[in-house]
């Protein structure tokens, strides 16, 4: 056997889309410090769709300042795609909650959307082709003209929504995106997104409080600890590939993962963790 037949038969090292290793985030405070996240370790392959839940106040916005590069940790890294996050990646996009005062209401719909391709220089045809293309995969091709400030709360969130994917990043980051609308309309967004992330491979880190949501949407859950955060667990979300808000809820296995995660968050409260508990990737709960 040669050392070429040796290295082909090695098996690839797949790089993970987006990395955290030993992150940690101190805040100063009068008086001393508040050690907000202590030690989260955790990869998403490209591709993946992983929500993030937790105890109010675990620090999960936090940790999403820090990954989008949005603010510097205390101590880890951050890779995306086997490069080190130093600040806000052109590659990676985020929707926040407070959707309203993320967009211009001066601006028409097209013109929110549009915004972040102008100010990456990509020219003008290219900049109008993917701005229909994300207002189409969001539903919003029929109302390009009007202002957010015309819409309802959930027509807004598609704008933040298309807005993000416009320009094709590698990585989504959505921080509770639905908590401000009302049930009917979060049923069909996260619908959308299960859509969005199919039709374009995008990967996503979809932070959330609603366990059911968690559970619905994402093919991981990682639970994490109350303050200071480590991960609690990660947990492999064994449902069909396809998914609709009636059938899917209505499955056995999706009360069994629900009932189980929100066990987990429940004694997340209880106390905190010590020390990061290592990561269960592709393990699942039976």
């Amino acid at each position: 056997m040669t050392v070429s037949d040796t290295t082909m038969n090695q098996p690839v090292k797949t790089v993970p889309m987006l990395s955290v290793r030993g992150l940690q985030k101190i805040y100063k405070v009068p008086g001393g410090e508040v050690e907000a996240v202590r030690d989260l370790t955790f990869d998403l392959a490209a591709g993946e769709l992983v929500c993030l839940v937790g105890p109010s106040g675990s620090g999960k916005t936090t940790l999403l300042k820090c990954i989008s590069g949005l603010m510097e940790q205390t101590s880890g890294t951050v890779e995306l795609a086997g490069s080190r996050v130093t600040g806000p990646p052109k590659s990676m996009a985020v929707v926040f909650q407070e959707y309203g005062r993320s967009l211009f209401p001066w601006m028409t719909v097209r013109a929110n959307v549009e915004l972040p391709l102008k100010n990456q220089k990509v020219p003008k045809a290219e900049r109008a082709a993917l701005v229909d293309a994300a207002l189409k995969s969001v539903g919003l091709d029929h109302v390009p003209k009007s202002y957010p400030w015309q819409l309802s709360g959930g027509m807004q969130q598609r704008v933040a929504i298309a807005r993000a994917v416009a320009y094709r990043p590698q990585v989504l980051l959505m921080d509770e995106p639905f908590a401000a609308v009302d049930a009917q309309t979060r049923a069909d967004l996260e619908d959308l997104i299960r859509t969005i992330w199919k039709e374009l491979g995008v990967t996503i880190l979809f932070v959330t409080h609603d366990i059911d949501e968690s559970v619905y949407l994402g093919e991981r859950v990682i639970v994490l600890s109350s303050s200071p955060t480590v991960v609690q667990e990660d947990l492999k979300i064994d449902l069909p590939a396809e998914r609709d808000q009636l059938n899917t809820r209505a499955l056995p296995r999706f009360m069994e993962l629900r009932s189980h995660v929100y066990a987990e968050i429940q004694r997340a409260k209880a106390g905190p963790i010590t020390g990061q508990i290592p990561a269960q990737r592709g393990a699942s709960l039976r």
